[in-house]
């Protein structure tokens, strides 16, 4: 029976949250732009169902946490409560399933949001809404999986916490010796997280390891053996893991029909939020539950005739950035075509941002080569101009940056102060100039410079050079060698001390690695290197030692460690330059809540701040270099992008540095300029330069930037362009002679003068030099060099 509310939804929502809301039946996809009150939606819907009559306990809300399923359900209570409707009474939450995570969406099924109503009764709208299932789909899958037996598998299931699969990774590298001896082979963490990605990605795992780790191929087959081993002693124990729960349930689906009816009886309306970042086996077991046949779900068949379940999915595939951990942008694209009737629903009015913010936000929406239309708009005014900053270098970036963040401080909080960048690292020298400024500051995703182990181990050397008695210094180093523990790096420092070369010599003889760093730091005390040669001298020598530690992730530490050594260039003196890393505030834990925020954009999502600051707008760094090689890639970039400009509320302002430090050359090099700037029209923002003699001077007109032809990526399927015929070319010299380097690796190659030109929305025009079977192409980019470059990314004159 329909319940009365009191809910004026039509003047308490916009047309689209209020179309949104009031649509109870059949397939809903709801395109809810950044800031536009979806979450609003959703509690709206929530509570117009259990009015219009729908049994709370049919209805399904899955997020990607139990917080935010609690949230909605919560201010749906809270809305009911306003309008003077009986309270909801309390209500219990099932005891939680497992304490332990393996993600990175830690707590997601640690306890699955089903309130359970007390004994006594509870009445109206309140009492409807206390029988809604809200959760994640791994507690939702596993809430069935206790109720029905999957094929195969012991009788009770227990799921793992994350120490129960490193242990039981430990223990199936014991069985196979996968990787004894081997110091390059990759930790049981690192080992996790592969067979999670080739599981959520539905990749092998070279695939996975040929696109995130590279330098971990050697180890492919090992790793493939460990994972069957691993998979075959959670069958035989009875064991799930995080991944398991998704996996061991769409199976459940597909082979038992009585779980599978269970399901759809149940759960007549079901609403998901976060669609975007679904991944492919979570669109499936939505598909499963909501109604579509096997065959549609598993791709065999497609449904053809109108979907009648009462399925609503809200996203935006314009925030899709999470394909590292195997969310599929291409769920949400194509659910008109999976669920034949859907209704399209967009939320464009943004309750965030001013005018000018979301301008610059939908021009780099324009250029997307897929997606959904959408137009954000508000009616909050046109607020501030965002701001286009040039530095002359990336250090001096960062003391622009540092000056703006103490100007905007007098004005507005420094916690609503965020600056943002692509990588963890790229903050390292604005950390260093708030330090010395004594400017506190939070950061999210990555750590600082000065908490990084890698970083802690270089600066061992380098303290070592300018104060040989430096204890912390000489123990931290010493300790990096196998071997060398409390009581012999006290021995081997006293000898070092009392300048007893004979018992050093004598006491290190077991450590040769130890005595070459020894000889290192004596070296460098007698050269008295500056800060920027020390550094790029411990970088090499630490190299080895590097990979040995951290076989993991060495190539990203490396790519810090390069970053760190700009900082060094800066100083003359090395007591300097050691001084200023240690300048951080005590205080800093204590007051942190008070301090600007320093974030990763993939961190940044969700939140929002009265200003943002974007670093590091150009090439190889955002977009970064990666992204250049598969299109897929380079749009998801372009999606950071939105969600870096979406989080400003009313000060946008977004850095271009003009030249790059190069640890090659010891100077810097020219760098160039984000397309996703330059695609802008200068229009949307004001642009400020640097100039020699210090300030910043606005430009006082614009002039549009050259932007290369556009080009669209290959559709899926298409064969890939070709050139005109060619023939091999025998002798390599002939190629460097016409002044072409040629690359090692492939005996392709194609005459130049044979070769067309093409064009590439990054380098612009260039002229085509080899072929590189199957899909790649040597191109050399005038002003850039040559640049490997797949087929899909250029476009042939």
């Amino acid at each position: 029976m329909a319940m009365q509310t009191g809910i004026d939804y039509q003047n308490e929502l916009n047309p689209a949250q209020y179309e949104a809301a009031t649509t109870l039946e059949g397939p809903v996809l709801v395109i809810a732009g950044a800031g536009s009150g979806k979450t609003r939606t959703i509690v709206y819907r929530l509570v117009r169902l259990v009015e219009s009559g729908v049994p709370a306990s049919s209805i399904l809300l899955l997020t990607f946490t139990r917080k935010a399923a609690q949230e909605m359900i919560d201010r749906a209570r809270a809305l009911l409560c306003q309008r003077g409707m009986p309270a909801l009474s309390e209500y219990q939450e099932t005891p939680p399933l497992h304490a332990g995570t393996t993600t990175d969406y830690a707590g997601d099924y640690a306890a699955g949001y089903q309130p359970q109503p007390r004994t006594h009764a509870v009445s109206g709208a309140a009492h409807g809404l206390a029988g809604v299932q809200g959760g994640t789909f791994h507690a939702y899958a596993y809430s069935v999986l206790r109720l029905f037996q999957p094929s195969g598998m012991a009788r009770n299931l227990t799921v793992m916490d994350g120490h129960d699969i490193i242990a039981a990774l430990q223990h199936c590298r014991e069985e196979t010796k996968a990787g004894k001896g081997d110091k390059s082979f990759p930790k049981n963490q690192t080992i996790n997280g592969i067979l999670s990605k080739t599981r959520n990605k539905e990749m092998t795992v070279e695939e996975v390891l040929r696109r995130e780790s590279f330098h971990l191929l050697p180890h492919t087959d090992a790793i493939e053996m460990l994972g069957r081993t691993y998979a075959e002693f959670k069958r035989t124990k009875g064991l799930l893991d995080y991944d398991d729960l998704l996996f061991e349930f769409e199976r459940l689906l597909l082979e038992n029909e009585d779980a599978l009816a269970y399901c759809r009886r149940k759960h007549q309306y079901i609403m998901l939020d976060e669609y975007q970042d679904t991944n492919p086996v979570q669109a499936r077991i939505a598909g499963l539950v909501a109604g579509l046949s096997p065959a549609a779900v598993t791709g065999k068949e497609k449904q053809t005739e109108t979907f009648t379940g009462n399925l609503m999915v809200v996203g935006d595939d314009a925030q899709s950035i999470y394909a590292f951990r195997g969310a599929d942008v291409k769920n949400i694209l194509r659910f008109p075509d999976q669920y034949p009737g859907t209704k399209v629903i967009r939320l464009e009015e943004n309750y965030r941002s001013t005018q000018g913010v979301l301008d610059v936000s939908n021009a780099i929406l324009e250029k997307a080569t897929e997606g959904y239309k959408k137009h954000l708009f508000t009616s909050l005014g046109a607020g501030q101009t965002p701001r286009v900053v040039r530095p002359l270098s990336d250090r001096a970036q960062a003391q622009l940056v540092a000056s703006r963040i103490i100007e905007l401080s007098r004005s507005i909080p420094p916690s609503q102060i965020a600056v943002l960048f692509r990588a963890g690292f790229h903050s390292y020298a604005l950390e260093l100039e708030l330090n010395k400024l004594g400017v506190r500051f939070k950061k999210y995703g990555g750590i600082r410079y000065t908490e990084a182990a890698h970083v802690k181990d270089m600066m061992s050397y380098i303290r070592l050079v300018q104060n040989p008695m430096d204890y912390t210094a000489f123990t931290r180093m010493a300790e990096l060698h196998k071997g060398v523990g409390t009581r012999t790096c006290l021995k081997i420092y006293q000898l070092v001390l009392a300048g007893d070369k004979a018992g050093v010599e004598k006491a290190v003889a077991r450590f040769p690695g130890l005595l070459a760093d020894l000889n290192f730091i004596d070296e460098h005390r007698r050269l008295n290197s500056t800060p920027k040669i020390l550094c790029s001298a411990v970088i090499e020598h630490y190299q080895p030692k590097l990979e040995e530690l951290y076989p993991d992730d060495f190539p990203r530490r490396l790519q810090g460690l390069e970053q760190f050594a700009q900082l060094a260039s800066a100083y003359d003196a090395l007591d300097l330059f050691i001084s200023d890393l240690a300048l951080e505030d005590p205080l800093q834990e204590e007051k942190e809540e008070e301090g600007v925020v320093l974030s990763t954009i993939h961190s940044a999502k969700g939140l929002e701040w009265e200003a943002v600051i974007i670093l590091d707008l150009v090439e190889e760094r955002f977009p970064s270099r990666h992204s250049l090689t598969r299109p897929e890639d380079f749009e998801e970039e372009r999606r950071l992008m939105y969600v870096a400009c979406t989080r400003a509320k009313k000060t946008l302002e977004m850095y271009i540095p003009a030249t790059l430090y190069d640890k090659g050359s010891g100077g810097s090099i020219p760098a160039v300029p984000s397309p996703f700037v330059r695609e802008l029209k200068p229009s949307l923002y004001s642009e400020w330069q640097e100039s020699y003699t210090g300030g910043l001077v606005q430009k006082k007109a614009h002039t549009a930037p050259h932007v290369p032809k556009p080009f669209l990526p290959r559709p899926a399927g298409a064969a890939a362009p070709t050139l005109r015929p060619t023939k091999p070319v025998a002798p390599e010299h002939n190629m460097q002679e016409e002044g072409f380097a040629l690359g090692s690796g492939s005996s392709t190659t194609t005459r130049p003068e044979q070769c067309g030109y093409c064009h590439h929305k990054v380098f612009g025009r260039g002229k085509i030099i080899q072929h590189l079977p199957p899909d790649k192409y040597r191109v050399n980019f005038p002003g850039f060099g040559l640049k490997v470059i797949m087929a899909a990314y250029i476009t042939l004159e």
